[in-house]
């Protein structure tokens, strides 16, 4: 299949990009893309919150009063969840929360999200963003004159620095280079700006 190329003008270019249908013409799997962004995200998760529960904190190794005559309620610590300075009843305690999902699956789940963005026309293939030096109101032309309102991931086969800095002070508009692609920022953006060396890339890392 053939993808529209348009120039960083908004034009309509006279050329097309070549693509594979594998990549980019396959019917969507919701589940599978929900299931690589849920991994993701779960993988992304610190989990190193810490809290210590009775055994774990210190002090408390004698009975504070005897059992009987005191008149109170029994006690054999004060390091009990019911005492002042005491563990924490269900303490929680570090933990990882990646999930697993093997290479053909987060593969496929690309290949899913962007014949997705195809078919609803959210994908919009650039012939190249070029930018002498990081300019935000000259990168809002370009977008704008996209057709880009809502918002946009810009993905390049080399990210500039001109690019990079130029998307710091616009909302809702990132920029990533094509080995940094992932099911979260593909799902994330109402557009996904992407140059025609970006595709190629990607197109050799889905091969």
């Amino acid at each position: 299949m053939e993808l529209n190329l348009t120039t960083a003008t908004g034009k309509a270019s006279k050329k097309a990009i070549e693509v594979s249908d594998a990549n980019f013409g396959r019917e969507f799997n919701e589940s599978l893309v929900h299931q690589a962004v849920t991994a993701y995200l779960a993988g992304a998760r610190q989990g190193s919150v810490a809290q210590k529960n009775r055994a774990a904190v210190s002090g408390g190794g004698k009975k504070p009063f005897k059992q009987k005559g005191t008149g109170r309620a029994r006690a054999g610590t004060i390091r009990g969840p019911i005492w002042r300075g005491g563990g924490v009843t269900f303490a929680a305690q570090p933990r990882d929360y990646s999930q697993k999902l093997n290479k053909k699956m987060y593969a496929a789940s690309i290949r899913s999200i962007l014949s997705e963005l195809v078919r609803l026309e959210r994908l919009i293939v650039v012939d190249d963003i070029k930018m002498d030096a990081p300019k935000t109101k000259e990168l809002v032309e370009k977008l704008t004159a996209l057709g880009v309102i809502n918002g946009a991931l810009i993905v390049m086969g080399e990210l500039t620095e001109a690019v990079a800095l130029s998307t710091r002070n616009i909302p809702h508009i990132d920029a990533c280079q094509s080995d940094d692609v992932n099911p979260v920022n593909l799902v994330g953006y109402d557009k996904i700006v992407m140059t025609a060396a970006a595709v190629k890339k990607i197109e050799e890392t889905l091969s």
